[in-house]
């Protein structure tokens, strides 16, 4: 098995989320990390204001993360149906920082 070269930073607010899920579905996201941390460029390439990041699908789920040289940093996990509009706001409380 191939060694990645990239390590992966998820936040405590993230992991907690994970946490919660159940078995299976944490076992799909569990794997899903695997596979972008073997293959950051395997997410779709966002547009506009989420440019910098990419996504990347588990079922109804979506895992955004971006990639800064050897780290994959998981931004925010969420259901599709609201998760970019979430992502923007972390965005921006980001920039306010």
């Amino acid at each position: 098995m191939k060694t990645s070269t990239y390590r992966i930073r998820i936040t405590d607010r993230v992991a907690e989320f994970i946490r919660g899920m159940h078995p299976h579905l944490k076992r799909k996201m569990k794997a899903s990390l695997k596979i972008i941390v073997s293959n950051p460029s395997g997410g779709k390439a966002l547009k506009d204001e989420l440019s910098e990041l990419r996504s990347f699908r588990v079922s109804r789920f979506r895992i955004i993360y971006r990639v800064h040289s050897d780290v994959v940093e998981i931004v925010t996990i969420g259901p599709r149906e609201r998760i970019y509009e979430e992502t923007f706001l972390i965005l921006r409380k980001e920039v306010r920082k």
